[in-house]
């Protein structure tokens, strides 16, 4: 199967690249052509291998993320988004700030029809945190989840 020329300008994929981004400005989502652009359907990314750092205590903040999407005309590369996360690790920030951003360069990357981010940070001092954040904006019904 010939490569896309969208598929072509992929830098991370089939390459066993060791370094990674020092920080969430310099990582690069990158993406390739949705290959049923007519059609609506979701795509789910998960890890739980996140790690960003409290801006207070300079504590490290564990989490689960999990990024539902529906795509446009992009699809986002599962690697770069590897790569992007781990650019979170010396990241200072609070966990909503974190959500947020991850959410804003998401859509800028790929401007999806839908796409929710929910990050589940582990418990600190014996209280769970999540945070969801969706585009576009949905005006959210008190308590839902």
């Amino acid at each position: 199967m010939a490569k896309s020329k969208r598929a072509g300008r992929l830098t991370l994929l089939g390459r066993s690249e060791a370094k990674l981004p020092a920080s969430p400005s310099d990582a690069r989502l990158e993406t390739f052509t949705n290959p049923a652009p007519r059609r609506n359907y979701w795509i789910h990314f998960e890890t739980d291998d996140f790690t960003s750092v409290c801006p207070v205590t300079g504590q490290p903040d564990f989490a689960r993320i999990d990024i539902d999407y529906v795509p446009d005309r992009l699809c986002i590369e599962s690697k770069s988004l590897k790569f992007y996360l781990a650019s979170y690790r010396n990241e200072r920030a609070f966990n909503e700030a974190v959500t947020n951003r991850i959410l804003d360069d998401f859509v800028t990357a790929c401007a999806p029809r839908e796409a929710v981010v929910t990050a589940q940070f582990s418990a600190r001092g014996g209280i769970a945190l999540t945070v969801r954040a969706e585009y576009p904006n949905k005006k959210p019904n008190r308590g839902e989840k």
